[in-house]
C-alpha cells in the first residue's frame, strides 16, 4: 500500500484517501484492484453503485480524515479513519 504521504497523483494535487477493491492477508499484496480516489473536501453521501460493499482496504492521507457510514445517505453506524 502507499503511505499516507504518498497520496499525490502525478500532477501534484493532494488526495485525501484511496479505497481499493482487493485485499490480501499478505501486506505486499494489499491495496490492489480498482481504486476510488477521495479528493479533499469531498462530501459524498452515496457510494458509486459498483463500489457498494466492495471496499476491502484503504489509505488515508496526512491531515485528512475519512468518515464512513454503514447505511446509505449518511445513516447507521459511523467510523472515522485517519492517516
Amino acid at each position: 500500500c502507499p503511505t499516507a504521504a504518498d497520496l499525490r497523483p502525478l500532477n501534484g494535487t493532494r488526495v485525501c484517501a484511496q479505497l481499493y477493491t482487493d485485499n490480501s492477508p499478505y501486506y505486499d499484496q494489499c491495496c490492489a484492484g480498482d481504486v476510488l480516489v477521495v479528493e479533499p473536501g469531498s462530501d459524498v453521501p452515496y457510494m458509486p453503485r459498483q463500489w457498494s460493499g466492495e471496499v476491502s482496504s484503504l489509505v488515508v492521507g496526512t491531515r485528512c480524515e475519512l468518515n464512513v457510514w454503514s447505511r446509505k445517505g449518511k445513516k447507521g453506524n459511523t467510523r472515522r479513519f485517519g492517516a
